[in-house]
């Protein structure tokens, strides 16, 4: 039997995909895990919304209990990352806080943030063929996903696939130059 000593220690590496719902983030996380040399888990935040139970919730408790499912969205991914395991996070910082709470929670220099955008005229259209997500959700994200304005590299998903957005982010993981997004925002340079 192997005991938790046996098992060498070692950072995971998170790739940050931040952009609006609908932008392409989860496309690229699919294309990330079927390409990418070692494995990885893909953290989606809505993968932690569809794990609450179906139980209404009051509406002067909703954005409480939204607000606890994010904060422990985040200490998810950096306690599998802390093991030593490497995820693709799907995000979207379209509040000030999550971003900050990030920051504290993560090791700057193991974190890869991809900014995904997408123009705003074909969000709309990608929502309404979707039909699941509320009609200007992605109008509603645009302005705030994107307002800290650093990323260690980006992709346009209305003129890039996912698989070309993936080999991008593969190709730009093995030469990481610093500091980090994360670290430049940290330090607020």
């Amino acid at each position: 039997m192997e005991h938790l000593t046996d098992v060498p220690p070692r950072r995971g590496l998170v790739v940050f995909l931040n952009g609006t719902s609908s932008s392409g983030k989860s496309s690229i996380a699919a294309e990330l895990l079927r390409i990418l040399d070692e494995p990885y888990f893909h953290m989606p935040v809505d993968a932690f919304h569809a794990m609450r139970s179906r139980t209404p919730v009051p509406p002067d408790q909703l954005d409480t209990m939204l607000h606890r499912t994010w904060q422990g969205y985040h200490r998810a991914v950096a306690a599998m990352a802390a093991a030593g395991n490497n995820v693709v996070m799907d995000h979207i910082l379209s509040a000030e806080w999550r971003l900050r709470d990030c920051l504290s929670l993560f090791v700057p220099q193991d974190v890869v943030l991809v900014g995904v955008h997408c123009p705003m005229d074909e969000l709309e259209r990608r929502e309404r063929e979707r039909g699941n997500r509320p009609a200007g959700l992605a109008a509603r994200q645009l302005k705030q996903v994107h307002a800290h304005g650093v990323y260690d590299i980006e992709c346009d998903t209305s003129v890039s696939d996912p698989l070309e957005c993936a080999r991008r982010i593969k190709g730009f993981l093995p030469a990481r130059p610093t500091p980090t997004a994360f670290q430049r925002l940290r330090t607020g340079s």
